[in-house]
């Protein structure tokens, strides 16, 4: 038995497993939570320590990830499914937390978008489980990042960060600053539709990588959306938006050469098709029309927190060397640049796939 088992089965141990405890290891490339295999006689399971600086209220995290995996689950979706301690309680609590999940066999996950029917495959995956989530109650959901995607909100603290302007680098980027102040008005029609009710308030992921979901391995279909930690009540254009964000770049989010830095219109009716597919039947029109939009504003949002961050001293993001949060910044920047100018285009996908 390694030093590791022996350090982390007296842990494990106070969950309800199945068989006895024979091996635990690191397992997966997760950055926020520590995430282990464990191994009984039995059966396999996944036990994270959870990180308590980014989700310091765990009760609410734990209570948002039982809520929305027993609503899909009476649905027969499969789920995460949460093994609950010895004692009944959904994680173990102390000086660190832990909680135990069912390991989801023969799957694998991918890390990248390596072509564009894998990128509709997570789109229809991802459209499927705010589909069967249409009918649950958000409003139960507690905001375990506060205001995450507050676009608005955002902008303001951006503005506060070049106002300060603590390291003077404001100087180095006024092409990226003028960028963001001079669409101060486009940054508020998701959050003033939630206020309003024009736009209803759903299940949100909004963390839809598509190293998010389990696909089978023989079938390489989705099984399973996973890492719900961020499941919150929000707006199906957060999740859209940031998928199409993540996956419709011909580039990384660090890459420096902006020519290789292009909206890819034919990624984005790919996951188009997939997510529009799922959801036609309980998407509004008005979050139709404004599915194109939501990926200029997820978009956007992100370029204005990468370069909020440049301007503070890369206090938040972690970065690899001096300039990367404005490179991810610029990049951000050229993406929404162009999804501005094909609106057309894809406001044009998205009313083709609804006629179907």
């Amino acid at each position: 038995m390694t030093d590791f088992t022996k350090e982390y089965k007296p842990i494990a141990e106070k969950f309800a497993l199945s068989g006895e405890v024979t091996d635990i290891c690191l397992y997966g490339e997760g950055h926020i939570n520590v995430t282990m295999l464990v191994t009984t006689d039995k059966k396999r399971y996944i036990m994270q320590k959870i990180n308590t600086r980014v989700f310091p209220d765990t009760d609410a995290l734990m209570r948002n990830i039982c809520y929305v995996t027993e609503f899909l689950s009476s649905q027969g979706v499969e789920t995460l499914n949460v093994i609950k301690t010895k004692d009944g309680a959904a994680y173990l609590k102390g000086k660190d937390c832990y909680r135990v999940y069912d390991f989801i066999e023969n799957t694998v996950t991918y890390q990248t978008v390596t072509d564009k029917e894998v990128f509709k495959n997570s789109g229809k995956a991802f459209g499927e489980f705010q589909n069967y989530l249409a009918a649950f109650n958000a409003s139960l959901l507690s905001e375990t990042i506060a205001r995450f995607h507050d676009t608005p909100k955002r902008f303001g603290d951006f503005k506060a960060a070049l106002a300060a302007d603590s390291m003077g680098r404001a100087k180095e980027c006024g092409k990226e600053i003028d960028f963001i102040l001079s669409r101060a008005d486009t940054y508020s029609a998701v959050a003033e539709g939630l206020k309003d009710g024009s736009l209803p308030l759903r299940v949100t992921h909004n963390d839809t990588k598509l190293n998010n979901i389990l696909m089978d391995a023989d079938t390489h279909k989705a099984r399973a959306v996973i890492d719900l930690d961020t499941i919150m009540p929000g707006s199906m254009l957060y999740d859209f938006g940031d998928s199409i964000r993540f996956g419709a770049s011909t580039a990384a989010e660090d890459e420096k050469d902006l020519d290789k830095v292009h909206f890819s219109v034919e990624y984005f009716k790919a996951y188009a098709e997939g997510y529009v597919g799922a959801v036609k039947n309980s998407i509004t029109e008005k979050e139709a029309e404004l599915l194109p939009y939501g990926a200029y504003l997820m978009t956007m949002e992100c370029g204005m927190r990468f370069l909020a961050d440049y301007l503070s001293g890369d206090t938040y993001f972690a970065t690899k060397y001096e300039g990367h949060n404005l490179v991810r910044c610029r990049t951000q920047l050229k993406l929404a640049g162009e999804m501005e100018q094909k609106f057309g285009e894809t406001k044009k996908i998205i009313a083709d796939i609804l006629a179907k």
